[in-house]
């Protein structure tokens, strides 16, 4: 190669780097360190404003829990000023600012503190005890949340450090979830439920933990200036007992993120197994389940009777499955009718659901009963709502020709109607008479009505 071409191969390979160096460096438009540190230490102060916007913001994630809406909770995420307080905690434990640790931590513990009161007092008072899917979803945190935390943080961290802010934190207050999960160890306080205390809070933890690993992580990339701390043994001492935390941290969501996952994939191969191999022209598979726990696959099939061979050969396919150390069982429910014909047609019953449909036919016929009664009872209601002697007595006010008035009802081969018995001194004209019945049925909201009169004594 010509010294010619080994220059301009030169200069192609230092512009490639180039490009990706500055396409890939964020310390190109950090802010400056002064800036950086003085927002920082602002974080740790405590105002009341900032207490105010977190108990509103506690209480609006709550009622968002409590009703099962989404859209509620992550409004109340966004609100939420927690993030910025894990920030400064990540921050300052990078730049080796034991000081500011300290007031970070003080501002983020009596968060965490008013934050529980006032959720633990919002389920207390609350009508609507019943835990909702939003509410269980924070009790079971796996591993995927610990990663969710410390890329959260990591681009948290990175925005939060720009000269030209956006929309990165509110993006990471949503993904990492900090409220919901306190909201819920609230709830668990309230109705003295340990699961949902326990898991929820540790949910908490794990993201907060590992949102301030990664702030210190994405300082300590940016090469921000770092305190001198005199004692060794101290800085030392410090490094330990963070990575004694972050071990202790991970590693029952380690756990749990693999049981998770191990119950994700049998539950794929159960279902690509009974999905490709219980394929039969005259037969169907009308339920199914598994016991991870025992190891057996439980199999209900209804049309023609399958051959005990074929379910041995069904069983020997489980190992291509992954699913080796489980055991097939089937149940088969069948009746021979003989048509007129003489053709015999197998029609398979599968008593569980005929058991379930008469259930809930009885279920049904049940409400209709009670429905029927409370209708019954509410026209009883209604007719005994009339007040025949206010009604004798307006009656007699309304219509000045008549005197001592009584009004009641009757039943007749018509059905039933109100009558009417009063006193007149001279006869009724006919108008006069339906006059006053058009205003007795109107009055007692009985379709019919009598009249009756008579000349004093």
């Amino acid at each position: 190669m010509s010294e010619k071409n080994q220059v301009s191969s030169s200069k192609v390979k230092a512009g490639v780097r180039y490009f990706f160096r500055n396409l890939f460096d964020m310390r190109k438009d950090t802010m400056d360190h002064g800036e950086l540190r003085e927002m920082m230490e602002e974080n740790t102060v405590i105002r009341g404003s900032n207490m105010w916007i977190l108990m509103l913001a506690i209480l609006i994630a709550s009622i968002g829990l409590n009703v099962n809406s989404t859209a509620v909770i992550i409004g109340a995420m966004l609100i939420s000023p927690l993030m910025s307080g894990i920030l400064t905690m990540g921050y300052s434990l990078a730049v080796r600012d034991l000081a500011m640790l300290r007031r970070a931590l003080t501002r983020f513990a009596t968060q965490v503190v008013i934050s529980l009161i006032t959720s633990t007092l919002y389920f207390i008072i609350t009508p609507l005890d019943i835990p909702t899917s939003e509410m269980i979803a924070r009790t079971s945190p796996t591993i995927w949340d610990v990663l969710i935390a410390l890329f959260g943080g990591i681009a948290g961290t990175i925005g939060n450090t720009r000269q030209k802010k956006s929309n990165v934190i509110p993006g990471v207050a949503i993904a990492t979830a900090l409220m919901p999960p306190l909201c819920t160890a609230g709830y668990g306080i309230a109705t003295f439920q340990l699961r949902f205390l326990l898991g929820a809070f540790y949910l908490f933890a794990i993201n907060t933990l590992f949102i301030m690993l990664s702030a210190a992580f994405v300082t300590k990339v940016l090469k921000i200036p770092a305190n001198d701390i005199a004692d060794i043994k101290k800085q030392k001492k410090i490094k330990r007992a963070v990575t004694v935390i972050t071990v202790i941290t991970v590693i029952p969501s380690i756990l749990i993120g693999a049981v998770t996952v191990y119950t994700t994939v049998m539950e794929r191969n159960i279902t690509n197994y009974i999905n490709n191999e219980f394929v039969f022209a005259d037969t169907q598979v009308v339920q199914s389940s598994a016991d991870n726990v025992n190891r057996v696959i439980s199999v209900s099939l209804v049309g023609a009777t399958v051959s005990d061979e074929v379910i041995d050969l069904l069983e020997k396919e489980l190992v291509q499955y992954n699913l080796k150390d489980y055991t097939l069982r089937v149940t088969q429910n069948r009746t021979v009718i003989e048509s007129e014909n003489n053709d015999k047609i197998t029609i398979a019953v599968q008593e569980r659901t005929i058991q379930e449909l008469n259930e809930q036919l009885a279920e049904q016929k049940a409400m209709l009963d009670e429905q029927r009664e409370r209708l019954d009872g509410f026209e009883r209601d209604m007719e005994s709502r009339v007040d025949y002697i206010k009604l004798s007595r307006n009656a007699s006010a309304v219509f000045t020709k008549l005197h001592d008035c009584y009004c009641g009802t009757m039943s007749g081969k018509d059905g039933e109607y109100v009558i009417l018995t009063a006193d007149v001194e001279e006869p009724l004209t006919e108008d006069e008479t339906q006059t006053i019945k058009n205003w007795l049925i109107l009055e007692s909201g009985i379709e019919r009505a009598e009249l009756i009169t008579s000349a004093p004594r």
